[in-house]
């Protein structure tokens, strides 16, 4: 039995070692003399020591607070599209609906805390976010068991999120079935003629890249809504040349998408 501990062991040692010895090359490669970034780095800090020369010193500049930032000089602005076009895609819906109030389960902070300026948000989650702003709540709540009365809440959200539940990604109990049993969830509380906007990564197959994420085929989707009314369902494409929020795609683009996002607005009958 010591044998197999010690050579379970052994095992996890050499693989910390490979990876730590691979970092250390990937590092001595990017900060090598031969790397152009670097070399334009060093020169612009040179650069700026001899300017702060030449005027009122205001800051510390040495070596010991060098942040190298080398891949933000782009010709354009980067960023992630699943997660600045669905809020924008939500907010949108419900400042037109102009609810009494907005309860979102476990969506991006960016979110919640942006619709707070509008109207009052209740945002719940398996780990609570320490946020305190006007007009927003954040509350502990499981979505396998929410804390509402069936048929009672009128707005309500839950955006990138349960594509993760039973994946034991964020501590989580492992359950192959928990997006199902987290959707049932949302489908209860919902109350009549209520709105529901819901987003998962949505791709021309149905995938698991465990731990990190589902991804849902339209299909499956409204399948697991199947007793719910469909008001909308936007596209958001993994390729930027294909557009932003493309509402009503077609199967071709449908096709194409492996990380796509699916953005669906529901209603209770």
């Amino acid at each position: 039995m010591s044998s197999v501990k010690d050579f379970i062991n052994n095992c996890v040692i050499l693989a910390v070692l490979t990876i730590n010895f691979s970092m250390i090359k990937k590092f001595r490669k990017i900060f090598s003399k031969k790397n152009t970034q670097i070399i334009e780095f060093k020169a612009e800090f040179k650069q700026l020591l001899n300017e702060e020369k030449r005027t009122k010193k205001r800051f510390s500049l040495d070596e010991e607070n060098l942040y190298p930032c080398l891949s933000d000089n782009t010709a354009q602005t980067g960023f992630d599209r699943h997660y600045v076009y669905h809020p924008a895609w939500a907010t949108r819906i419900i400042v037109k609906n102009n609810p009494a109030k907005h309860i979102d389960i476990s969506s991006t902070l960016h979110f919640c805390s942006t619709l707070s300026a509008i109207l009052p948000v209740e945002f719940y989650d398996y780990r609570p976010a320490k946020l305190e702003l006007p007009n927003l709540k954040s509350l502990p709540g499981d979505l396998m068991n929410l804390p509402f009365e069936t048929n009672s809440v009128e707005s309500l959200s839950c955006m990138h999120t349960v594509e993760h539940i039973g994946l034991g990604r964020y501590g989580d109990p492992l359950d192959y079935d928990g997006d199902i049993k987290a959707i049932n969830e949302l489908k209860r509380v919902l109350a009549p003629k209520g709105t529901l906007l819901f987003v998962v990564p949505l791709g021309a197959k149905d995938t698991i890249c465990f731990n990190a994420h589902r991804i849902y085929s339209k299909e499956q989707t409204l399948n697991l809504f199947s007793d719910l009314e469909l008001k909308e369902f936007t596209l958001i494409p993994e390729n930027e040349e294909d557009g932003g929020l493309i509402r009503n795609p077609d199967q071709e683009l449908l096709n194409k998408q492996f990380y796509g996002c699916g953005c669906f607005w529901f209603t209770k009958k």
